[in-house]
């Protein structure tokens, strides 16, 4: 774990600063809190949890992003009749930016992700490198593009045919996201992103299309359906893996 606690560690001490800035001018933190249930009857019974945390620190200079994310599912065992986890997943990233001006910005990230059923202990990265919000329009809608380079660390749970027990090495990431307001209380989000292994060219990407709508004041109802897709997995392991998700959100 000591590589991905030095991820983690990173993107904090690099936050420090703008934090510490913003607290100062007294400006407070914004977030939204998500969860969402699907319950499944028939010939099986599923019960499924995703959860989301998302936290917003915003100044003149400096742009702080933090977010929490799990999924938790169990389905009934046909031959026992018992509740078996079918999926356990838990994901942390964190962000700064340093604005140059209103569409130019530098950007630190460190993300980490531990998948029960992926092969990996766990897997983590960061990275660094140039964003621009190339089209910004009101407080809802904007393109924002990124381009950078990073490393990273992914621990595997068995070792592979050569005998390595992780993947490591430095990465490429480009990533995009576009949201747009379809009216006061209605916004459409689509979020891209891939991380490119420089040495042995191995590809994560990951997709987010989601809509959301108010439903009274703070609250409001979410529909997302996240992809996420790998050039090349663990022995056992499926390369893509995807969530539908309907959920409550509540922003503070």
């Amino acid at each position: 774990m000591r590589v991905s606690k030095q991820v983690l560690l990173a993107t904090v001490v690099a936050s420090a600063s703008p934090v510490a800035l913003a607290e100062d001018a007294g400006v407070p933190w914004k977030g939204e809190g998500e969860l969402g249930v699907l319950i499944t009857e028939g010939n099986s019974k599923s019960t499924n949890i995703n959860a989301r945390l998302a936290l917003k620190h915003e100044v003149e200079k400096w742009r702080n992003t933090m977010e929490l994310r799990s999924v938790y599912a169990e389905a009934e065992d046909d031959e026992t009749g018992e509740d078996e986890t079918t999926s356990e997943k838990y994901n942390a990233q964190a962000e700064t930016n340093y604005k140059f001006d209103e569409r130019q910005f530098w950007f630190l990230r460190g993300a980490y992700e531990d998948d029960r059923f992926s092969g990996y202990d766990f897997q983590s990265s960061a990275s660094t490198g140039y964003g621009n919000r190339v089209w910004e329009q009101g407080e809802k809608s904007f393109l924002e593009l990124k381009a950078g380079a990073g490393y990273r660390y992914n621990q595997l749970q068995e070792p592979d045919e050569n005998g390595n027990d992780a993947e490591k090495g430095t990465i490429l990431r480009f990533a995009g996201a576009f949201n747009y307001a379809l009216s006061e209380n209605a916004l459409f989000i689509q979020e891209l992103s891939t991380e490119v292994g420089v040495q042995d060219g191995k590809a994560t990407s990951e997709s987010l299309t989601a809509l959301q709508a108010n439903v009274v004041g703070n609250l409001s109802m979410k529909l997302g359906y996240r992809v996420k897709h790998e050039s090349e997995v663990p022995p056992g392991t499926e390369k893509t893996d995807t969530e539908i998700s309907l959920a409550l959100l509540y922003g503070f």
